[in-house]
């Protein structure tokens, strides 16, 4: 089973969830931290790294001397990430999707691929934990293929806990796209009611089972908890604002291992998750 663990906004805790979640299992599991752009969830974590791998994409590289100046590369490239200049033609691979596009319309082939870096990709593990997170480049644009790089390390012998980028755009779909339930991690106040509405909003476009934990539920106003019993949403968890969660958090602590009554809840909540997932 693969669960995504997502949010509408950043700092609602969502890795403190999804690392929480992952370490209170006594059976095989792995953690793909796919929020490329700020991973955090090694702080948590500290696993053992044992394997690095850079992931490249391919670009387009012109031979002016084939090139003809017919502009059909810049004609099919949706993101213009191709265009013909004067005399010249100028790839923006920054901007390029790597379809491959402009290769297949080129009637010199002057065309051919190269590569230019997105990240790297680091696995290890703790405790027979698995652990994999993207490092996206500093300066690159697009996480996604990064992304989609990092879920190609999902394992079927395992549960797959995912812990997703904030927000609703492009990576978070890249993350949440394929699972088999989507946990939506939201607190109390009207930025996180407002922001919650867009993830459950991004969820059912996608058609898969969601649940919500709303973290610091004891502070804010009863909104959210209004909103999902509207949407028939189910509440799987409460964490309240607790001094020595948040001192556990500070020191990069698990709730589960400075709070050990916590670990039978976080274990119930995988229980409900399976069996709402089925």
């Amino acid at each position: 089973m693969i669960i995504s663990i997502a949010s509408g906004k950043g700092g609602t805790g969502k890795t403190t969830v999804a690392t929480n979640l992952a370490v209170s299992l006594d059976f095989a599991v792995q953690i793909l931290d796919c929020d490329v752009e700020e991973p955090n969830a090694h702080l948590f974590i500290k696993p053992h790294m044992e394997e690095t791998r850079t992931i490249t994409t391919p670009v387009p590289e012109v031979d002016m001397e084939k090139c003809n100046l017919c502009g059909k590369c810049g004609e099919i490239c949706q993101f213009r990430a191709i265009l013909v200049i004067g005399e010249t033609v100028l790839p923006f691979v920054e901007m390029c999707h790597s379809c491959g596009g402009c290769m297949e319309v080129c009637p010199e082939k002057a065309i051919t691929e190269t590569t230019r870096e997105l990240g790297r990709i680091e696995k290890g593990h703790r405790n027979g934990l698995e652990f994999i997170h993207g490092k996206l480049r500093i300066g690159e644009a697009m996480s996604p293929p990064l992304i989609k790089s990092v879920r190609q390390y999902t394992r079927s012998d395992m549960l797959t806990i995912i812990d997703a980028p904030p927000g609703t755009s492009c990576p978070v779909i890249a993350s949440m796209k394929g699972a088999d339930f989507v946990l939506l991690v939201t607190e109390p106040t009207p930025f996180g009611l407002h922001d919650l509405k867009l993830a459950v909003g991004a969820v059912r476009i996608l058609g898969i089972p969601c649940g919500l934990v709303i973290n610091r539920s004891d502070m804010g106003d009863d909104r959210v908890l209004d909103y999902a019993k509207t949407e028939s949403i189910p509440v799987l968890m409460e964490i309240p604002f607790d001094r020595k969660i948040a001192e556990a958090y500070s020191r990069g602590d698990m709730i589960v291992e400075a709070m050990p009554e916590w670990k039978e809840k976080f274990v119930q909540l995988y229980h409900d998750i399976d069996r709402i997932a089925g």
